[in-house]
This record gives structure tokens, C-alpha cells and sequence, in this order.
């Protein structure tokens, strides 16, 4: 992590539990944000698809397995295009989830999809390229500002862990719709450091994504 990363990271816990009542014992019990921004962009979106909707434990033996068809590492794009729907499938990926991966790595390939420049995009830019590609939706396009590009100003409002966690927290009787959580993100001033506060909204819930 470098020194200006630690020092925004610092700022941001100082920030939030100064105008967060709230979220100012989480951040009293968990510390800093600990997640730290990587380049490893193709991998991190081929597992974002790969994991959708299982456990840890199912993601990780498949994740196994797929890499097994390359010898163990992870293949390029123009490698996993050599593959076929059913080759992939055999090794425990469902049809829909195969012929996704095709696609990124298609998207790559043709230039669709520029990783080596995603990092100079804005956000609404970053997410309006990764949607393009079959099997990424909002959720993990967010998820990739977040874990993978290390922006702090993403309110993923859709994410069920984060209403969950918001309603857990500020003791709502209801799972709070995005409007709802985008006035409660303005209320207690969490711009802008949006991602930071849901990180530690995931840690109260005790199911955070990483």
C-alpha cells in the first residue's frame, strides 16, 4: 500500500467516525480499511464471475479446477478463448458462467475492453465498460472500484450486505431502499469516503466481501 493510499485511508476513518456517531465504535473495533488496491484486473474480474452466487468454498475448489485446464495458472485471454463452453463446464463452471468468461476475454482480446487504461476512467466510465460485458453487472463493477481500482467514493446501493448491514445498524425496521441509503450516505456526510463506510457497515455485519 502506498504512503498516500495509508495516509487517504486514515483520513477517511478520522472523517467518518467524526460525523458518523454510528460508525464510530465499528471503526473504534475494526481499525483501517485493510484491503489494498491491485493491477491484477482480468483476474479479479474472471473470479468476480466465476464466484457469483456460491460460497467461498464451492468458488475456490472450481477456481481450482478451471486453472488446472491451463496448468495450474491463469490463463490470458487469447489462452481461455481457445476453450470451449463445454470444456469449461467440465470443470464445474455453469453454461451461463462459461460462455461469460468467453466474453471478457473477448472484450479484452478485440480491445473492447482496455484494462491497461481503466484505472484513468471516472467511475460512471469504469462501470459503463464492465457492463458491457456479459455476466458484469452494477454490483461488480462496484465491487472492482472498490477492491481492485481503490476508490473510496463508491456507495454500492444495491448490495444486500450493505442494506443489511444499514438496518442492523441504525436500527431501521426495513431494509433500506438505494434512495434510502443515498440519504442516509449525504445525512452523515460519508462523501467521500462512500467506500470506506460500507466497508465497515460489512464488518458490523460480520460477513464483509473480503
Amino acid at each position: 500500500m502506498s504512503d498516500a493510499h495509508q495516509k487517504n485511508i486514515a483520513l477517511a476513518a478520522t472523517h467518518l467516525a467524526a460525523h458518523d456517531p454510528v460508525l464510530a465504535p465499528v471503526i473504534a473495533t475494526h481499525g483501517l480499511f485493510k484491503p489494498v488496491p491491485h493491477t491484477d484486473y482480468y483476474w479479479e474480474l474472471v473470479d468476480s464471475i466465476i464466484s457469483q452466487q456460491l460460497s467461498i468454498k464451492a468458488a475456490r475448489t472450481i477456481e481450482g479446477r478451471f486453472l488446472d485446464l491451463f496448468g495450474g495458472t491463469q490463463p490470458k485471454p487469447e489462452q481461455l478463448l481457445r476453450k470451449t463452453v463445454e470444456e469449461l463446464r467440465a470443470v464445474g463452471l455453469s453454461r451461463a458462467k462459461a460462455s461469460y468468461v468467453l466474453d471478457l476475454a473477448q472484450h479484452i482480446a478485440d480491445g473492447q475492453l482496455q484494462l491497461d487504461r481503466i484505472a484513468e476512467l471516472p467511475n460512471d466510465a469504469v462501470i459503463k465498460e464492465l457492463v458491457a460485458v456479459k455476466g458484469i453487472g452494477e454490483w461488480t463493477a462496484h465491487m472492482f472500484l472498490i477492491f481492485a481500482l481503490g476508490r473510496l467514493d463508491v456507495l454500492p446501493v444495491g448490495d444486500l450486505g450493505i442494506r443489511s448491514g444499514i438496518q442492523k445498524l441504525y436500527g431501521l425496521d426495513h431494509l433500506p431502499t438505494p434512495p434510502e441509503i443515498q440519504d442516509l450516505a449525504t445525512r452523515n456526510n460519508w462523501h467521500p469516503y462512500e467506500s470506506i463506510a460500507c466497508w465497515y457497515v460489512w464488518q458490523a455485519l460480520d460477513n464483509a466481501p473480503v
